[in-house]
C-alpha cells in the first residue's frame, strides 16, 4: 500500500494462515507450496490466544516464534494478528461477568467465538494485555508488514444486553444528551406516556411489548458501534507503543448492518475487508462490485484491502455451491479493478476440525492434484504481473448515498410496509448503473458531494436536516440529484420531519407527499408515458412496492401513474434548481429482467436520459455481461457472459497474457483480460468500438 513500504510490493496474494491446526512437519510444506503459489502476505494468529496465553499472565510464543522465523526465511509477510475474537475459556471461566447477554437476557454459551461483551473492563484489560505482549515481542520483525487486530468486530456480538452494558450506555447517553429532559424531547417519550425522570430508569433494549421506542433502539445500535470501536482503539494504542507498522481490522461490507463503517473509516490505517458471494444468487458478481466500490468509498477513494474471501465454497449459506471454474478469478480481479491492492482468502489450509472444516480454501482437503489448487497458483503468477496497478485510483462521476443509521432505522418495526428494506432499493439503483457500466463511489449524505455529476439517494429514509442541506446546495451549484420514495421522512432520532413529506427533501424536490399508498404483496402499478416536456422514454413501466400522492410545488411530472391509486397524479419529477436538477421516483422500478416475472429495465431506461443531462459518459454497445472498469491506467474487461466478446479500439499491453492490444482485444467467455492503456472506458464507444461474438 502506498506510504507502507513493509507491505509486499505488488499486489498482496494469500490468506489467513493457522499453523497451530497442523503438525509441525507440515509447516514446511506449506511454505514451500506457498512459494509455488507466490503467496507474499498471511495473516498469522488470529484464533492462538489459548496457545500462546494458556493461562492468565503466562506466555508461551515458542510456537509461534518459530512459524514466524519460517516464513521470514521464505521471504512471505506476516499480517501479525490479535486473537481477541476469541478469548480462552479459561478466561469465560475467570470471568463470567465478560459474558454475551442475548436481547432476551441470556447469558450465551461457549464453544465458539465473539462470546464476549465489548464493554466488560475485564475484556478490555486482558485483550489490550495480549496485544501489548505480542507488539513487544514482533512489532519491529522484518517479516510483519502490518498489523490485524481481532477479526471482525460485530460478527455475533454486535450488541451485547448485560448489565455492565446498559451501565455503560447510560453513560454514553448522558455524554450524548447531557441532561435527561434534552433525551426526552429527543426520542419523544411524552409519546405513550414513556417519559424517564432520570438517566437511571434508562433501560437497554431487548425483548419487550410491541412498539418500543426506535429512538432507544437507534442510539442503542450507536452506542454499541462505539464500544467495538473502544475495543479497537485499545489495542491499536497498545500496539503503536511498540510498532510503527499499519494496523487495520476486517471489516465485512456490506453485510455486516450493525457496524456503521463510515465511523470506523478513520480508526484504522488502511481499510480492509471480508467479502463472500452470495452462490445462490445469478447476479452476485453484481453484488460483489458495489462491495468492493462501498469498501473503496469507506477508504475515502484510497486502495484498500481485500482480507478475505473465497476460492470456492463456504460452509455457513443455506446450499454452499461451489465457484464455476474461472469465477475465483473474475472475483478476486473484480476486487483489485474496483481498487483493493491484495488478494487475500480465507484460509490458506482447508480444515479437518470445527464449525468451517466444509469452507474452501487455497489448499482444499483434495489436495494440490485439485484444479482449484491449479487455479489458485494461476491466480498467484497473474497477480504477479499486475504490480503496477498498486496504488492506483478509481474514479467515479456517479456516487450512491449510502448511511448505515438509515440502513438499521428504515427496517425497524411498524414500517408503512414490510416490502421496505434498505439494500433492495440500493442495489436496484446500483445494478441499473452496472448495467450501464457505471463506475460508482458511495457517499454519506452530510459528505462534500461537489466532484459528482450525479447523485443518487435511494434508501435515505433517516436524512437529517443538514444533510438535506447539503443535498440542496449540491443541486443548486449544478449537481444532478435522483431520489427514490420514502426518503428524507425522518431525523437522526426517527421523528418526522415537520410538515408535509418528504420533510428534509421537500424544497430541493420540488414537491410534496400528501399520502403514502403502499401496494399489497404483489401488487404492481403501470406508469404512463411521458408528458408534455417530459424525458423520461415513452412506452408504459411497472412499478412495485410503492405508490404515493405527489403534489407538485415546483417540479414537474415527468411519467405519472397510469393505475392504481395514485391514477393521474406524478410518478417520476424533475425539479429545475439553480444549476442543476433534482428527480423523484415514487415507485420501485427494475433495474433488469431477472427471469422470475419481473418486467426489467424500467429503472435503467428511466436514468439514461438522466445520465446524458448530467453528462456522464459511458461506452455504447458493451453487452451487460462485460463488466468494464478503469483503475489508474489500467482497464478491467471481466466476462461474466457465456460467449467471447471482442472489443475493437483497445491498445495497450495485456497484462494477464503479456500480448499487445494493436486496436483489439478478445475477452472468452468467463475470461478476463487486464489492459495497460491510457484509454478511459467511455472513450472506446467514441473511437469506434465495435463488438462481436455477442
Amino acid at each position: 500500500m502506498p506510504g507502507y513500504p513493509a507491505l509486499p510490493e505488488g499486489i498482496a496474494y494469500g490468506g489467513d494462515y493457522n499453523p497451530e491446526q497442523w503438525p509441525e512437519e507440515v509447516w514446511h510444506e506449506d511454505v514451500r507450496l506457498m512459494r509455488e503459489a507466490g503467496v507474499n502476505l498471511v495473516s498469522l494468529g488470529i484464533f492462538n490466544w489459548a496457545l500462546i496465553e494458556p493461562a492468565e499472565g503466562v506466555y508461551d510464543f515458542g510456537r509461534l516464534d518459530r512459524i514466524v522465523e519460517l516464513l521470514h526465511a521464505a521471504g512471505i509477510m506476516i499480517g501479525m494478528a490479535t486473537p481477541t475474537s476469541s478469548p480462552p475459556a479459561w478466561f469465560r471461566r475467570r470471568h463470567p461477568g465478560s459474558r454475551l447477554v442475548d436481547s432476551g437476557g441470556r447469558v450465551v454459551a461457549g464453544g465458539s467465538r465473539h462470546g464476549f461483551c465489548p464493554s466488560s473492563p475485564e475484556y478490555a484489560a486482558a485483550s489490550t494485555r495480549i496485544a501489548g505482549r505480542l507488539a513487544a515481542r514482533y512489532g519491529d520483525h522484518p517479516a510483519v508488514a502490518m498489523w490485524h487486530v481481532h477479526n471482525e468486530y460485530g460478527w455475533a456480538n454486535a450488541e451485547c444486553h448485560c448489565a455492565v452494558s446498559a451501565e455503560a450506555f447510560r453513560g454514553w447517553l448522558r455524554e450524548r444528551y447531557g441532561d435527561v429532559d434534552a433525551l426526552n424531547a429527543a426520542w419523544g417519550t411524552v409519546f405513550w406516556g414513556l417519559t424517564y425522570g432520570s438517566f437511571e430508569e434508562v433501560e437497554a433494549p431487548g425483548v419487550a411489548p410491541p412498539g418500543q421506542l426506535t429512538a432507544l433502539r437507534l442510539d442503542y445500535a450507536r452506542f454499541s458501534v462505539d464500544a467495538h470501536i473502544a475495543c479497537f482503539r485499545r489495542e491499536r494504542e497498545a500496539i503503536r507503543r511498540h510498532s510503527d507498522r499499519p494496523v487495520t481490522t476486517n471489516f465485512m461490507i456490506p453485510n455486516c448492518k450493525p457496524m456503521d463503517y463510515w465511523r470506523w473509516a478513520g480508526e484504522v490505517d488502511v481499510v480492509s475487508n471480508d467479502h463472500y458471494l452470495d452462490a445462490a444468487r445469478p447476479d452476485n458478481h453484481i453484488e460483489l462490485a458495489m462491495a468492493a466500490d462501498l469498501t473503496r468509498s469507506v477508504a475515502g477513494g484510497r486502495p484498500w484491502m481485500l482480507m478475505e474471501h473465497s476460492t470456492g465454497a463456504v460452509n455457513w449459506q443455506p446450499r454452499n455451491l461451489a465457484k464455476r471454474p474461472g469465477e475465483m478469478r473474475r472475483n478476486s480481479l473484480a476486487h483489485v479493478a474496483r481498487g483493493s491492492d491484495s488478494v487475500l482468502f480465507f484460509q490458506w489450509r482447508a480444515s479437518r476440525y470445527g464449525a468451517e472444516k466444509f469452507h474452501s480454501a487455497m489448499v482444499p482437503h483434495a489436495g494440490t492434484g485439485s484444479g482449484l489448487w491449479r487455479e489458485v497458483a494461476d491466480l498467484g503468477g497473474e497477480l504477479a504481473g499486475l504490480a503496477g496497478v498498486r496504488g492506483s485510483r478509481v474514479e467515479a462521476e456517479v456516487a450512491l448515498v449510502w448511511d448505515w443509521e438509515s440502513y438499521w432505522a428504515l427496517e425497524l418495526e411498524w414500517r408503512p410496509s414490510v416490502d421496505l428494506r434498505f439494500r433492495e432499493r440500493v442495489e436496484a439503483f446500483y445494478e441499473a448503473l452496472w448495467r450501464d457500466h457505471v463506475t460508482v463511489d458511495f457517499v454519506h449524505p452530510a459528505a462534500d458531494l461537489s466532484r459528482y455529476r450525479l447523485v443518487v439517494a435511494p434508501s435515505a429514509y433517516l436524512l437529517s436536516a443538514e444533510a438535506g442541506k447539503n443535498l440542496h446546495r449540491y443541486v443548486e451549484a449544478g449537481g444532478h440529484l435522483v431520489v427514490s420514495y420514502f426518503s428524507g421522512i425522518v431525523d437522526a432520532c426517527d421523528a418526522v420531519h415537520p410538515g408535509p413529506y418528504p420533510g428534509a427533501l421537500r424544497d430541493v424536490l420540488g414537491l410534496w407527499v400528501e399520502e403514502f399508498h403502499p401496494l399489497p404483496e404483489h401488487g404492481t402499478v403501470t406508469l404512463g408515458g411521458p408528458v408534455p416536456g417530459g424525458e423520461a422514454p415513452g412506452g408504459p413501466a411497472t412499478g412495485r412496492v410503492w405508490s404515493e400522492r405527489v403534489r407538485l410545488a415546483g417540479a414537474r411530472a415527468v411519467r405519472t401513474f397510469a393505475d392504481g391509486p395514485d391514477a393521474g397524479h406524478p410518478a417520476v419529477t424533475c425539479h429545475e434548481l439553480g444549476a442543476g436538477t433534482a428527480w423523484y421516483v415514487a415507485t420501485a422500478l427494475d433495474p433488469a429482467p431477472d427471469g422470475a416475472g419481473r418486467d426489467g429495465g424500467d429503472l435503467r431506461a428511466l436514468l439514461g436520459p438522466v445520465l446524458d443531462r448530467a453528462g456522464v459518459s459511458r461506452p455504447a454497445g458493451v453487452p451487460d455481461a462485460l463488466e468494464l472498469v478503469r483503475r489508474g491506467d489500467h482497464l478491467f474487461l471481466l466476462n461474466h457472459g457465456d460467449a467471447p466478446v471482442t472489443v475493437d479500439g483497445v491498445e495497450g499491453v495485456e497484462l494477464l497474457g503479456g500480448t499487445a492490444c494493436a486496436g483489439t482485444v478478445t475477452v472468452p467467455a468467463g475470461g478476463a483480460a487486464v489492459v495497460e492503456t491510457a484509454r478511459r472506458p467511455e472513450e472506446l464507444a467514441v473511437r469506434g468500438v465495435t463488438l462481436r461474438g455477442v
